[in-house]
């Protein structure tokens, strides 16, 4: 009876005020909380694809406005060195020559060489397409190969963005055709090739194009790789100019598909708390310690703007893909919930809630999947209508555990019942799956979601 009291108090409260509560208890990160690091190459270095060959990891880009294609190398995936020369310093002779044109390389070990995909303007058709080039070397330079491009379907846009896949003895490449260009849809591709990449062996098959809302009028840029069974498909989204650019995924247990789309992106601009801007054009790569790493560009601008390279920890949760640094939503009706009720709540992420965690053994229990060991962030969506003794307004908590240890308690300033706050803390987790219970603590408060990063 107490609680629907408090309830029913809480309604009346001015929504002016609940407003007022409610922006008082948005909580930035906490000091020293995880996002993605700084650049990893503070220059311009946009649509990045790494290739490891010995203990040298070699990253190509689009151009720089003089070079075709860009070359760095690095030990570590942190600190790289810039090559001085273009590593394709010719273009096949169906390409215009303007550098500025020619984006997006893909390198790999063909076993006699290197074969590098790129994209540039056909001069017959007007279009993006893509073309080859070989090298003996992974430092180039390339040469082009064959007297037209090997990808361009002219009716469709043309052809960008190749990536390079292979599978029991066989090679395959992903291509985006460019529809964006004149107001088609835009296709991810998967088509089978000779093991050099110069020839295509098989037709295009379709996997995914543009259909939520977030992805504009864009899918582009693919990069498949396969983990825990499942066939895990990322690719950029929206337009590539902006901050609204950003990096999805979808899954499939056959690599031809049928794949489905995750329900939110991997990276945008606010999961990573503004630390990169647009985040897209993403290769993954095994890192020196045996573990995944996402390498991809964001735009940057102190005085010039640019595309620079960033790098963060990649792990896989049952074949789906998490970014340290980039946060991922646990809605809280969908945990783990002892002695509490789920409830339709108003205001709340997807109308619903977890309310009276009023009990000794009253908790909400998420299970959180972490990329790599170490401090991270912890943002909890509430709403606390929680009034003193004298009729006031009144914090409230939750104690927190992680992995069943006392981690400490989230403080919840008031907001009043369905206006929703965020509070965050930091704490630490161990690689892979953790237990985050948070459970009774000063009075009462609701639980929307969590997020991690």
């Amino acid at each position: 009876m107490f609680r629907a009291a408090v309830h029913r108090i809480g309604r009346r409260l001015a929504v002016a005020a609940a407003l007022v509560s409610a922006l008082g208890a948005l909580a930035a990160a906490p000091a020293g909380a995880e996002v993605v690091p700084g650049p990893v190459l503070d220059r311009e270095f946009a649509d990045p694809d790494i290739v490891k060959v010995g203990s040298t990891y070699h990253a190509y880009a689009t151009n720089d406005g003089s070079r075709h294609i860009q070359h760095a190398t690095s030990r570590d995936l942190a600190h790289w060195s810039m090559a001085g020369s273009d590593a394709l310093p010719r273009l096949g002779g169906w390409a215009d020559p303007n550098p500025r044109q020619v984006w997006a390389p893909e390198v790999f070990d063909n076993g006699r060489g290197f074969t590098m995909h790129y994209t540039a303007l056909d001069r017959a058709s007007g279009r993006q397409c893509i073309g080859v080039a070989r090298s003996s070397s992974p430092n180039g330079p390339f040469r082009p190969v064959g007297d037209g491009p090997l990808v361009c379907p002219a009716d469709e846009g043309g052809a960008i963005d190749a990536a390079s896949y292979t599978e029991n003895g066989r090679r395959y490449l992903l291509w985006k055709n460019d529809g964006n260009c004149c107001e088609r849809d835009t296709w991810l591709h998967l088509q089978a090739v000779s093991w050099d990449g110069t020839r295509t062996t098989g037709e295009p098959i379709r996997l995914i194009k543009q259909d939520r809302e977030w992805e504009g009028k864009v899918v582009e840029a693919p990069t498949l790789v396969k983990r825990d069974g499942r066939y895990v498909l990322f690719y950029s989204a929206d337009f590539y100019r902006g901050d609204g650019y950003k990096t999805g995924y979808a899954v499939a247990t056959g690599l031809t598909g049928p794949y489905t789309k995750a329900a939110a992106p991997l990276m945008t601009t606010a999961s990573v708390s503004g630390a990169v801007r647009g985040p897209g054009g993403q290769d993954v790569v095994t890192g020196p310690d045996g573990r995944d790493r996402i390498l991809f560009h964001g735009w940057r601008d102190d005085g010039v703007r640019r595309r620079v390279m960033y790098g963060a920890e990649l792990g896989f949760a049952d074949g789906r893909p998490v970014v340290r640094g980039s946060k991922v939503l646990y809605q809280a009706e969908s945990a783990r919930v002892n002695h509490a009720v789920v409830r339709d709540a108003v205001g709340a992420l997807d109308g619903r809630a977890v309310g009276y965690i009023d009990h000794a053994d009253s908790f909400v229990e998420f299970s959180v999947f972490a990329a790599s060991e170490g401090v991270h962030t912890l943002w909890v969506r509430f709403a606390n209508g929680s009034r003193n003794s004298a009729d006031g307004p009144a914090p409230a908590s939750h104690l927190l555990t992680v992995n069943g240890r006392a981690a400490g308690a989230v403080n919840y300033p008031h907001t009043g019942w369905d206006h929703w706050g965020e509070s965050a803390v930091s704490l630490t987790l161990r690689r892979g799956w953790n237990a985050v219970r948070l459970s009774k603590g000063e009075r009462h408060a609701e639980l929307d979601s969590a997020e991690v990063a």
